[in-house]
């Protein structure tokens, strides 16, 4: 072990350090293995395994705090939404996490969720727990569980629609306006009862 892989190791909480190691390489576009993001860490390459079986394990804990990251963007500066118009705001900011942190957001929903890990199993539970809870702030006599899929549906797919080139916008508030409008045309035509 080389004197920085030492020095490295001792610096704290490693988890986290492995994890953000991990998410800047993603970010970046970089490709990552344990090896890599131990040795951008500064520590052996022994050491991520002590936290991590292997690289979808890693994976899934980036896809987790990805979960955790969204949710504290739906729910920054903001109570539950009371109208179609606020619940139209969390699909903005769907959009924008998304658009924001393309490589995070395919590695979240690019693959087939881990249920075996517990950590995102509870951070996805906790998006769509505050889904179900705002629509069912806007449509209380409705199922929630149904509505917020389709919300969640349509903001998805604009997403990756943004992604992937098919839908363009000229800039972030344009994407936000196209989104918003979308979101308030399909759910406010939607009849009662």
């Amino acid at each position: 072990m080389s004197a920085t892989a030492k020095r490295g190791y001792h610096h704290g909480d490693l988890r986290a350090a492995l994890l953000a190691t991990a998410m800047g390489m993603l970010e970046r576009g970089e490709p990552f293995s344990l090896r890599a993001v131990a040795r951008e860490t500064g520590v052996s390459a022994t050491a991520p395994y002590r936290h991590f079986a292997d690289r979808e394990a890693l994976e899934s804990a980036l896809a987790a705090q990805g979960l955790r990251d969204l949710l504290a963007d739906l729910t920054r500066n903001r109570e539950l939404p009371t109208t179609v118009s606020e619940l139209a705001e969390l699909g903005v900011t769907y959009v924008e996490f998304a658009l924001r942190r393309p490589a995070l957001f395919r590695l979240m929903f690019g693959s087939e969720c881990d249920d075996e890990n517990d950590e995102r199993v509870r951070a996805a539970a906790e998006v769509h727990e505050l889904l179900a809870a705002a629509v069912a702030g806007v449509f209380p006599d409705s199922d929630p569980i149904d509505l917020a899929l389709g919300g969640w549906g349509l903001v998805h797919g604009m997403a990756c629609l943004y992604l992937d080139g098919k839908l363009i916008g000229s800039s972030m508030d344009d994407v936000a306006a196209q989104a918003r409008s979308s979101f308030i045309a399909v759910f406010a035509a939607r009849p009662n009862g």
